[in-house]
């Protein structure tokens, strides 16, 4: 997944020196979610926190995003791992009367994968090729990852 995200990534808005040089923690999103705050109002906290340590430019919104997005993703490829392992523990348990609770986990999120390309593809049309799309595209894939590690979450999570 990482590496669809990169591509998209790397084809909106080419990270130069500035970007890499990038002030990023992930700490005002883990604190967030930490304090049992509403998981979506923990989106993006951040990016939002990058940029304003880090200016306003465009490759600065862009790289803030991507690294957002990036921590993100290994949340999500964590989580989906742990749902694999869970629902492959399902399937044995429940072999004999119940549809295969793994391979509907991987279906889903092949599935997934093309919508929220296609979702962030729009997101940047919006901006008719002008600088303000590679911003735009990198934050909807952030937000969109987000959102899927919080439903991948709450499916195996107990309570």
């Amino acid at each position: 997944m990482k590496s669809i995200a990169f591509a998209i990534l790397a084809a909106c808005a080419p990270l130069t020196a500035t970007a890499q040089e990038l002030v990023f923690s992930p700490r005002a999103t883990e604190s967030c979610l930490g304090s049992g705050a509403d998981f979506r109002s923990c989106i993006g906290l951040s990016a939002e926190a990058c940029v304003e340590d880090n200016g306003y430019a465009t490759v600065v919104l862009s790289g803030c995003y991507g690294r957002e997005l990036d921590w993100w993703d290994d949340r999500l490829n964590a989580s989906y791992g742990f749902a694999i392992r869970y629902a492959k523990q399902a399937d044995i348990d429940n072999a004999s009367f119940a549809p295969s609770q793994e391979e509907a986990l991987r279906e889903m999120q092949r599935a997934w994968i093309s919508f929220r390309d296609a979702k962030c593809a729009y997101a940047r049309s919006h901006w008719g090729g002008g600088t303000g799309a590679g911003p735009a595209g990198v934050e909807c894939l952030m937000r969109e990852t987000a959102e899927q590690t919080w439903y991948i979450e709450s499916m195996v999570t107990p309570g």
